[in-house]
């Protein structure tokens, strides 16, 4: 890794008032707008009431440390980030949670009226799209990105697609 790139990597200065910590976890909410999550770290590219770090997820490398959060929730987001940088994304989210962290996904099931409603949304999964990212399953050797577990994925055409995955790194 370059010295360029680990001093992009900054270690998040939270203001001292607050306590960022839940129950000895931190929590990252990208995209969260207006609309963050309870004790979450929030991140978006617009500047609105909630929102602790400005930056876009799409400009990689993001502006913390390796390993920062146990868990980050990512709801109606997937959809709406380019084709192109899923992969890289998903990488990025892996690189910033620690050992064991979990990603918490949410996004219109593929296809679905809730897809094609919001004229902003580009892509979307379907059941069978996690398993890209988990060793596990013969889809992951397509791309084989950062490894992921998954641990839930469910799914209704009515009403989206909700997964969790968890990092699979050494200890």
């Amino acid at each position: 890794m370059s010295s360029k790139l680990s001093s992009q990597r900054m270690a998040l200065k939270f203001p001292a008032k607050r306590d960022w910590s839940w129950k000895g976890q931190y929590w990252l909410d990208v995209g969260c707008g207006s609309n963050k999550q309870p004790h979450c770290v929030g991140m978006d590219k617009r500047k609105l009431d909630g929102v602790d770090i400005v930056h876009d997820c799409e400009v990689l490398p993001w502006p913390m440390a390796d390993e920062t959060f146990t868990r980050i929730i990512m709801s109606h987001l997937m959809e709406h980030l380019k084709p192109w940088l899923v992969n890289t994304i998903m990488d990025e989210m892996w690189r910033v949670l620690k050992p064991g962290g979990q990603l918490m996904l949410a996004m219109p099931y593929a296809g679905s009226f809730g897809f094609y409603q919001d004229p902003t949304h580009i892509k979307t999964w379907n059941e069978a799209t996690p398993q890209y990212y988990d060793p596990d399953f013969p889809l992951y050797k397509v791309y084989e990105p950062k490894p992921w577990k998954i641990v839930t994925n469910t799914w209704n055409q009515a009403t989206g697609l909700e997964v969790v995955l968890e990092v699979r790194k050494e200890a």
